[in-house]
């Protein structure tokens, strides 16, 4: 999938744990052999030149394409696995893919953990006992720095913007690079969705804000191009007007935190 993956578990490293953390680890390769479009073998780059049929791909093939089309639904055509002119659901997979790697680890016994894909987080209990997790965000206009830290337990968050990859989100209804802000970040249970809604978000623009104030379960915060900022009503983060070697100005470096989240 092109990017770095990595696992903080806070609860003691019981044999089933261990075993649970290998699963994961081949669940994610397995990810990659079926959707990457940068192989030309995968699943989903023989059903994009239709040298293979849906019925005939791997099952997870059909549950993801069925989950694109339901996002798709959901944001008003602004999510789509064929803004590039051909298949691609990657918008959608990683998310997918950390979540149900989250689900083996919990499966084994894992309560306290993070699951960190390229950035984008399913988190689930606490960092520490009585303590949750604070997720800093970097800020996608000055390299080293927050723009907020998210404070939670439970919770997926995902960033989409420009930062690491360039002008990479397409308008969907246009096929042309989105016209977003620096970057959006959306905050939800389910990293499914989340990584999505926050791909959506990016590629809406100005249309983003009211959006994700009527989308339950979700909240948003954006870094404008221009390096203003919003957050919608609920977001639950704290949010840095001025921020100084990584963190908000007079706070100290957030007590459990894990990896920052940038895209």
């Amino acid at each position: 999938m092109g990017t770095v993956f990595s696992f903080d578990i806070r609860d003691t490293r019981t044999p089933a744990v261990e075993t649970a953390l290998v699963e994961a680890v081949s669940w994610l390769h397995r990810v990659d052999e079926v959707f990457s479009t940068y192989r030309p073998d995968s699943a989903v780059s023989r059903l994009a030149r239709g040298e293979l049929e849906l019925d005939d791909c791997p099952a997870e093939v059909r549950e993801v394409l069925g989950l694109c089309d339901q996002v798709g639904h959901a944001t008003g055509g602004w999510f789509s696995v064929t803004a590039r002119g051909s298949l691609d659901p990657t918008g959608l997979v990683k998310g997918w893919a950390v979540e149900r790697a989250a689900q083996i680890l919990k499966a084994a016994g894992a309560r306290h953990l993070c699951v960190n894909g390229g950035g984008d987080l399913q988190l689930s209990g606490e960092a520490a006992p009585g303590t949750p997790w604070r997720i800093g965000i970097a800020h996608p206009l000055r390299p080293g720095d927050l723009c907020t830290v998210v404070t939670g337990r439970d919770l997926a968050v995902a960033t989409s913007g420009t930062a690491e990859r360039g002008a990479h989100i397409l308008d969907p209804h246009t096929g042309t690079p989105a016209a977003g802000p620096a970057s959006v970040t959306v905050v939800g249970r389910s990293l499914t969705t989340t990584d999505a809604y926050a791909t959506a978000a990016f590629a809406m623009g100005a249309g983003a804000r009211d959006w994700l104030e009527g989308l339950d379960g979700h909240e948003g915060f954006a870094v404008a191009a221009d390096g203003g900022m919003w957050h919608t009503r609920d977001f639950p983060g704290t949010v840095c007007d001025t921020v100084r070697r990584g963190r908000p100005r007079d706070e100290e470096p957030p007590s459990g935190s894990t990896a920052r989240s940038r895209l």
